[in-house]
């Protein structure tokens, strides 16, 4: 035997639950007529009324009252049923926190790389320095430092080196040159500072300079912010040669000296624990093709 109408069955049932056809028609978003039609459809299917309508409101009949609740049941059964199946084929992005160094100058002009190659979504967010990680939202994370954040379950894997050198735009350096007799070269550079200075004051003290470190110079927050100073000529900055080997490279930026600091410090790469497998699988890819990426910088 065929079953009536879905819409007639749900139409019926809005009815009921909510006392009125007007009501119903409200929250399945028709109009109340076309409620009406449903219900006389229904009623014409089951060879009888469904409704007492001797009063103002429609009365639902006894066998129409247990035919509403069992359909009130069973629609909270499909409804949960189909959510269950959506998320269930519902994906989900791998979420990559990354310091701004490596978010800007190593992993965006590579990401395209990994997608070619892997696919899925992938969120990319900032990780900030001196801040911790929540890895309940976050499956991998890039950080710097001497050593890696001790969290239980968490892998650590080395990524790239973070010694700093001074580096400069061409047109910054050839004007350097022409003042090459005013003095020692590090006491007549224009110095942009990373947060504050001490970089440069480790800097000139390894570089056995025994004089003040120049002042004035502006002061950026942002790594990246800095790099674009150096790249607009502005001045000198003592940055990562892992994240600036592509701008010396297309001769972007120049070197100044082969005196560097910061030999201690690390970048690297942090892998959380995934639940979802397929996840789990691309979180595996990712780490795999960067750690793969290492030398190609």
């Amino acid at each position: 035997m065929s079953l009536p109408p879905l819409n007639a069955l749900r139409a019926f049932e809005a009815v009921v639950r909510l006392g009125s056809f007007r009501a119903a028609a409200a929250a399945l978003f028709v109009t109340q007529s076309a409620v009406s039609h449903q219900i006389r459809h229904l009623e014409q299917w089951f060879g009888g009324d469904l409704f007492d309508r001797t009063g103002n409101r429609p009365v639902p009949l006894p066998h129409a009252q247990e035919l509403a609740r069992a359909l009130s049941l069973s629609f909270a059964e499909m409804t949960a049923a189909c959510t269950r199946a959506r998320e269930h084929r519902e994906t989900h992005p791998l979420v990559i926190a990354a310091i701004p160094s490596v978010a800007i100058c190593w992993l965006i002009p590579r990401l395209a790389d990994f997608r070619e190659r892997h696919g899925g979504e992938v969120r990319i967010v900032y990780a900030l320095h001196g801040q911790g990680i929540d890895f309940r939202d976050v499956h991998l994370a890039f950080v710097f430092g001497a050593a890696p954040p001790a969290i239980a379950g968490v892998r650590v894997d080395d990524f790239l080196p973070g010694v700093s050198v001074p580096v400069c735009s061409p047109e910054h350096a050839t004007r350097l040159a022409t003042q090459a007799g005013t003095g020692p070269a590090p006491l007549a550079w224009a110095l942009l500072h990373d947060t504050d200075l001490t970089g440069w004051q480790a800097w000139f003290r390894r570089a056995g300079i025994d004089a003040p470190v120049p002042q004035g110079g502006p002061v950026f927050a942002d790594f990246n912010l800095l790099r674009a100073a150096a790249l607009a000529g502005q001045g000198v900055a003592l940055c990562p040669a892992a994240m600036v080997r592509p701008d010396l490279e297309a001769g972007r930026l120049v070197q100044l000296s082969s005196v560097s600091v910061l030999e201690d410090q690390r970048y690297f790469l942090l892998s959380a624990p995934v639940a979802d497998p397929a996840l789990a699988a691309q979180a595996r890819a990712f780490r795999d093709w960067t750690l793969a990426q290492r030398g190609g910088i």
